[in-house]
């Protein structure tokens, strides 16, 4: 992979906030973290506790403090990098207008489901799966619990990647139309997003492979991906 683009000048005082998916930990967005400040950002990699804490409080309350913790009100702009639920939590924060950062720069979202995912519904009617996933697998789905329901489009500077490189044949069924083995490129989409783009990965794979880390790096440096040969 080629070394990344600087960013622009003056944007080193620019933070990046990274927030992954359920069941995960900081760890697995380690590598675009050490592309970012490769890149001259300040990172912020930030573990939650998917699932054990209700969706609404991490969004409310851990997320708000990590924020303070990591000082993040000094940065020039603050730009987000979600995995997966984790884009959830933050339409939750950035949905409070007593908690939107007024620093508030760029996000990129990857493998989103930001209008609930068929997959998380099968986890919730499986035992074993819905106690793996934790408390929030029902407010990531597409039933009446689905936190998509009470968020609107977006109003901030969003781009979207969505896989489509399915490898995990348990939610093939359910989730029907193409997918990245968790979410659907259609629930992927968030109605006023600034640019959209598929890439051949699925939907954790996608966290570690460099050209979707390039992508990243092209969102927060020019508000749009590059969308030529990759």
């Amino acid at each position: 992979m080629p070394g990344p683009s600087k960013p622009e000048s003056g944007s080193v005082a620019d933070c990046v906030v990274l927030l992954h998916g359920v069941g995960m930990s900081a760890a697995i967005m380690s590598r675009l973290e050490r592309h970012l400040m490769h890149a001259g950002y300040r990172v912020a990699n930030i573990s939650y506790p998917s699932r054990t804490m209700p969706i609404e409080q991490i969004a409310g309350e851990f997320l708000p403090a990590q924020l303070r913790e990591h000082r993040a009100a000094d940065a020039r702009r603050l730009h987000f990098v979600t995995h997966s639920m984790g884009g959830l939590v933050l339409r939750l924060f950035l949905a409070d207008p007593a908690l939107r950062p007024a620093n508030l720069g760029r996000v990129v979202m990857l493998g989103p489901p930001n209008h609930g995912s068929a997959a998380a519904d099968t986890a919730w009617k499986n035992a074993f799966l819905r106690n793996l996933a934790g408390v929030n697998i029902a407010r990531l789905g597409t039933g009446p619990e689905a936190v998509t329901r009470c968020l609107g489009p977006a109003d901030f500077d969003v781009g979207v990647i969505a896989g489509d490189a399915k490898i995990n044949p348990f939610f093939a069924r359910e989730l029907g139309a193409p997918n990245d083995g968790a979410v659907t490129l259609e629930s992927a989409r968030l109605e006023g997003m600034h640019d959209f783009i598929v890439m051949g990965h699925s939907h954790t794979v996608m966290l570690w492979r460099g050209a979707v880390i390039r992508q990243v790096l092209a969102y927060l440096r020019d508000g749009r991906f590059e969308h030529g040969p990759q």
